[in-house]
């Protein structure tokens, strides 16, 4: 979960007005069409894209709410390649976003209509599986599963699991730092990452390492949603292949009585590998698309699943059936084999892309809140669902406290899109009003730059600009996300003008 200071809080409440974005510039055809013409020359015809039909295939991630045609799309093969394309860029002074599968939920990879798109999609080789050291080392395309499938035959597998994990891509992953199921026992992409290689804003290929003296460049960069540069090779942890896993599905009449057990679980000092939970709607839709055959009449869903060794797991397994019992379980199911938890998970895995079902249009929410404020925010989401007509379906990590209320709307009828923003800007109001962020795993990107000053002083935020601003001073990475733009009133990114209040009360150094 994200930070939050205390004077933060006290001098920007969740009510405090957002900064809207500025849009960009008027696009330079001009320069667009010379940096096609050259990169045609670096990568070939077929790996560059600026026919506008073409195009408007990368309009969007995951999150369809936010589109831009981007002025001009690349494919690149090689970290030299990508160097290359950067350098271009700040010499013409056009921006650059980067891509990989486009599974983002945030608008992190939503491209400029006056800049350059890279998409690292055809860098999917993995170049090493050194189980020796219990590491590998992959290209950013590389799919988040295809790491797992590489390293079963040594014995180990690749900790995090986004939902997507079938179609996203390392590179993504590390730019936003994502989670997944199992995030509770065994962290988010950074506790994973051991080295990446980058194309730097000005066009070097540097490396940055967690085991260095000095500043963790690297802990910086990944969760900075790509806009500190480009990553083109990633080292990451292996965890070994768990003795053995048992995953349970326990169905309650109510979402609170689910989130009695989830606490009575963490409160018998149990680290489940994960404990995920589902409410009547996103079980309804689950089952519209497929077919999961959750318990009928279900309020709410429990998933819980343990791994580790035999006679630890089957201890505390058993433990977990009676504390699910004891707070309402009407129904149990364990899996058997690995065909049965497939069919437990299948649900769970499915339930953003299912909702469709049900809903001609959404908004997926990520926000995080302490475990014990689960039953509160909870019923505030129902209170504000009622309130405004919206229906919100929940589906969240019940174990860390990561929620992803799914907020369905129609949008055909008019003002209904507007409605659903409403709703969901206000659900993340909840969240920080309980001690909680604005997003765990899928990133502040476009979608919530809004929402930052809800969260964090202006000082606050000049501080991580400043951050950035010592990576990226010509503000051509990635730039207009996580932050409302333009950061400070009347300037383009950079340097804030004036002496920076840290500067001035001798706790910073601005060069």
């Amino acid at each position: 979960m994200e930070p939050i200071s205390e004077d933060s809080q006290a001098a920007a409440p969740a009510t405090a007005p957002a900064a809207e974005p500025a849009g960009p510039p008027p696009r330079d055809d001009a320069a667009l069409r010379g940096l096609a013409d050259r990169f045609t020359r670096l990568l070939g015809a077929d790996s560059v894209v600026a026919d506008p039909v073409r195009l408007r295939t990368y309009e969007c991630d995951g999150l369809t709410t936010h589109r831009a045609m981007p002025g001009l799309v690349v494919l690149p093969g090689t970290a030299e390649q990508i160097a290359e394309i950067v350098r271009a860029c700040a010499a013409a002074g056009i921006p650059y976003v980067a891509r990989g599968s486009g599974t983002g939920l945030s608008g992190g990879a939503l491209p400029r209509t006056d800049g350059v798109l890279i998409v690292t999609s055809r860098m999917r080789r993995i170049l090493e599986i050194d189980a020796e050291n219990g590491r590998a080392v992959v290209e950013p395309g590389v799919i988040n599963l295809d790491v797992s499938r590489a390293a079963r035959p040594h014995g180990y597998y690749f900790a995090p699991d986004p939902s997507s994990q079938q179609i996203c891509s390392v590179g993504g992953n590390v730019a936003e730092n994502s989670g997944g199921a199992h995030c509770l026992k065994y962290g988010f992409t950074a506790h994973h990452v051991l080295a990446c290689e980058i194309v730097t804003p000005d066009g070097a290929i540097t490396e940055l390492t967690a085991d260095g003296a000095g500043y963790d460049l690297l802990g910086v960069f990944v969760g900075a949603e790509g806009t500190l540069g480009i990553t083109t090779k990633i080292t990451v942890r292996l965890t070994r292949l768990p003795e053995t896993v048992q995953t349970l599905l326990a169905a309650f009449t109510s979402i609170e009585a689910g989130g009695t057990a989830v606490s009575a679980i963490i409160g018998a000092g149990m680290v489940p590998a994960a404990i995920e939970m589902m409410d009547a709607l996103s079980i309804e839709a689950a089952e519209a698309a497929v077919r999961c055959e959750y318990p009928p009449g279900a309020g709410a869903v429990l998933i819980v699943e343990l791994d580790g060794p035999a006679a630890e797991v089957e201890h505390q397994f058993a433990r977990v059936q009676e504390l699910c019992r004891d707070a309402g379980a009407f129904e149990i199911r364990v899996a058997a084999d690995d065909a049965e938890r497939a069919l437990i998970w299948k649900g769970r895995k499915s339930a953003f892309a299912a909702v469709g079902r049900i809903s001609p249009a959404y908004l997926v929410q990520d926000g995080v809140i302490p475990r014990t404020s689960l039953p509160r925010v909870l019923a505030g989401i129902d209170a504000l669902s009622a309130e405004s007509g919206v229906r919100v379906a929940n589906v969240f990590h019940a174990g860390d406290g990561n929620l992803h209320p799914l907020v369905l709307f129609d949008d055909a009828v008019e003002g209904a899109a507007e409605r659903a923003k409403e709703v969901s800007g206000r659900i993340l109001d909840l969240c920080i009003e309980h001690g909680g962020s604005i997003t765990g795993e899928h990133g502040v990107g476009v979608d919530k730059s809004r929402y930052m000053p809800r969260m964090f002083t202006e000082t606050d935020l000049d501080t991580m600009q400043m951050v950035r601003c010592g990576f990226d001073p010509a503000g051509l990475c990635n730039p207009g996300k996580v932050f409302p733009t333009p950061r400070l009133c009347g300037e383009v990114p950079g340097f804030r003008k004036g002496v920076h209040p840290l500067v001035e009360q001798g706790k910073a150094e601005q060069f």
